[in-house]
Formats: structure tokens, C-alpha cells, sequence
């Protein structure tokens, strides 16, 4: 019997070669419940490369990268006013900055969202 975990990643190579509709419904699972976390190694690559340009400091594509985030939706835990920051991730094909997005609080606290700001998922590294 194949354990959990290579089934998960030979199901996760598979929806790569899939292309990105594919892997987006995986994403999005039912069974994967708003809010609960996310492996820095199941983020789609244009979201790593989008933290790693976070935890650099930039450059940044976007003019709008950095802007504070508002939480308007109460999706992520209640902070104050200035606490998160928004920055885009690419969407392979999109002609705008398309709708995925990584939420940064203090250094060490991520969130991922590519439906912009419906679900979230805490970036563990």
C-alpha cells in the first residue's frame, strides 16, 4: 500500500503536468477548509517566488505591492491598522495582477489567497 504522503505527491506532480485548472481545483478542494495552513512546497511557484521577493524587501512588479492590507472581510485574525500588507502574486495568462495574493503580517506570518481574499491559508514554511 503507498503511504499518504507519496500518493499526495505523485497526485501533486500529475496536476502540475495537468496544467493550472487542474491544480487550481486541487487547490481548492472541499475538503481542504478555509484557514487552515498551507506547505510553503504546495504553493503554486509564482506565490514562492512572490515571498521570497517579500523577504528580500522587493524589487516588486506591482505598484501596489505593499499597500496595507485592510481586512475588511474579517478573514484573518483582527490586528490593527497597518498590520498586514498585500502583495501580488502572477497569475500564469492573466492580463491584470489576476486575483492571487500573499497577506504578510510581521516577519514569519503569511497567508496565501487565490481568490482574492474569499479563503485564506497560512503560508508554513
Amino acid at each position: 500500500m503507498t503511504p499518504n504522503w507519496l500518493t499526495h505527491l505523485i497526485l501533486v506532480a500529475l496536476l502540475g503536468l495537468l496544467g493550472t485548472t487542474a491544480a487550481q481545483s486541487f487547490w481548492n478542494h472541499p475538503r481542504k477548509p478555509p484557514g487552515s495552513s498551507a506547505h510553503l512546497a504546495g504553493l503554486p511557484p509564482e506565490a514562492r517566488q512572490t515571498l521570497d521577493r517579500i523577504k528580500r524587501g522587493g524589487p516588486f512588479p506591482y505598484g501596489r505591492d505593499g499597500i496595507v492590507f485592510q481586512n475588511r472581510e474579517n478573514r484573518l485574525p483582527p490586528k490593527p491598522r497597518g498590520y498586514y500588507h498585500e502583495y501580488t502574486v502572477p497569475t500564469p495568462g492573466a492580463r491584470d495582477r489576476g486575483a492571487r495574493r500573499i497577506i504578510a503580517g510581521p516577519p514569519g506570518e503569511y497567508y496565501y489567497t487565490q481568490d482574492h481574499y474569499r479563503t485564506f491559508w497560512r503560508i508554513k514554511e
